[in-house]
């Protein structure tokens, strides 16, 4: 499975590097693209980013391509500005242009969404992207598995992303276990 991780520019940036590492433990083909908005609240968050594999731009990327998709792509976080972008169709960037491309392949798009509340904009953004194939996949951890830690509640999100990803985990605790 080729999935590739974008990092954009809202708080939460742990929810990125984390699922990049566990992607890359569990033997994957995961690249990751990071926005500059992201290396901008890493800085100001004091969080270490993953290595990015592609530029923002980097329109010389296979993924930029219809003919080489990936299986899926993750956007997480996902700042308000990019699900905008994603989902009127404005493919400015890598990671929008292969939201673009994804969509149209009819691959998997998984939008972790960090941010509270919704406005309307961003609801209808969000209802725009499902009807057009992707998960909205808000970072709203859940609290039944008793997390003593920030990494719990990281791996709670991440949890939820592998299993839209159809991958088999032992990441965080499930209900009722």
């Amino acid at each position: 499975m080729r999935i590739l991780v974008a990092i954009t520019g809202a708080s939460g940036l742990q929810y990125g590097s984390r699922l990049v590492s566990v992607l890359k433990g569990m033997k994957l083909d995961c690249k990751a693209v990071i926005s500059s908005g992201a290396e901008k609240v890493a800085e100001a968050e004091g969080i270490k980013l993953p290595k990015a594999d592609y530029k923002e731009f980097d329109f010389s990327s296979p993924y930029a391509s219809g003919s080489n998709p990936p299986d899926a792509l993750v956007v997480i976080p996902c700042s308000l500005k990019t699900l905008g972008e994603i989902a009127n169709g404005v493919g400015s960037s890598l990671i929008t242009r292969a939201a673009e491309v994804v969509l149209k392949e009819r691959k998997k798009l998984i939008l972790v969404v960090r941010e509270t509340p919704y406005s309307l904009i961003t609801i209808k953004n969000m209802e725009t992207v499902t009807l057009a194939g992707a998960v909205v996949l808000p970072a709203s951890p859940g609290f039944y598995g008793k997390p003593r830690t920030i990494d719990d509640m990281v791996d709670f999100i991440v949890a939820r992303v592998l299993d839209q990803l159809g991958l088999r985990h032992k990441i965080g605790k499930r209900w009722k276990q």
